[in-house]
């Protein structure tokens, strides 16, 4: 049986260093992407008007797409946040010289819960929505919001083996390597839609859209096709 990590293992250290590497091929700061290729699909309109906002960036990893948010487009404040230390890192040493991006390096709950009332739109890529306990970030995520504030998700549909997501509020114990390269799991939640709009109503969110992005893993990256659920909830 494979241990569990230690508390203070970073387990993005491997997995961050090989998308860094393809991030610096690919160039620039790209687009804000929802799928999981970052190929196609719809761009940061999704956000909505984010002049003058202060936006959260959820699981930011490297901060590719906080990056752009801040430097390309309308003037906001993007706060990038990552539990990485080795994922943080790099973000300060590629992005740290944008004047609106900052860095942060926490747990996202933790972060939102010391910081309640202060973002006016958060969104999680893939991040911390994928690998926190829904049941004790969405409620976070609502105390840290403004009235009026927006969310928005996008997470696997389905496993990346094709299988069903889950019915029920239950984690995926997935496999992961520590910074040291030891093997080990770690937690992933992959859920039904139904079962995040429950989450989101449940938080205090209506859910005002849904969207479904396929991807069929053609091009440099190429990998088997996926599927991505974007969901939009207001808070209420």
């Amino acid at each position: 049986m494979t241990p569990a990590p230690p508390a203070d293992s970073d387990l993005w250290h491997g997995y961050g260093a090989g998308r860094f590497s393809r991030d610096r091929r690919r160039g620039a700061t790209g687009r804000l992407y929802w799928d999981w290729y970052q190929r196609t699909g719809p761009g940061a309109e999704l956000l909505g008007d984010v002049t003058g906002r202060v936006v959260l960036d959820l699981g930011a990893g490297s901060g590719r797409q906080a990056a752009h948010l801040a430097e390309r487009l309308a003037p906001a404040r993007v706060i990038a946040v990552d539990a990485s230390p080795s994922q943080h890192e790099r973000a300060r040493a590629r992005y740290g010289h944008i004047p609106r991006l900052v860095p942060v390096q926490s747990d996202a709950t933790a972060y939102l819960r010391q910081h309640p009332g202060g973002a006016d739109v958060c969104y999680s890529a893939f991040g911390a929505c994928d690998f926190t306990d829904p049941r004790l970030l969405l409620p976070a995520v609502a105390a840290a919001l403004r009235p009026g504030g927006r969310l928005l998700i996008a997470t696997l549909a389905r496993y990346r083996d094709g299988s069903p997501p889950e019915t029920d509020v239950r984690p995926a114990r997935i496999t992961a390597r520590a910074a040291d390269g030891t093997p080990t799991t770690m937690e992933r939640w992959v859920l039904g839609t139904p079962v995040w709009e429950k989450l989101l109503a449940e938080a205090g969110f209506t859910v005002a859209a849904v969207k479904t992005i396929r991807d069929d893993g053609e091009g440099d990256d190429a990998g088997p096709p996926m599927t991505t659920t974007v969901l939009l909830g207001h808070l209420t």
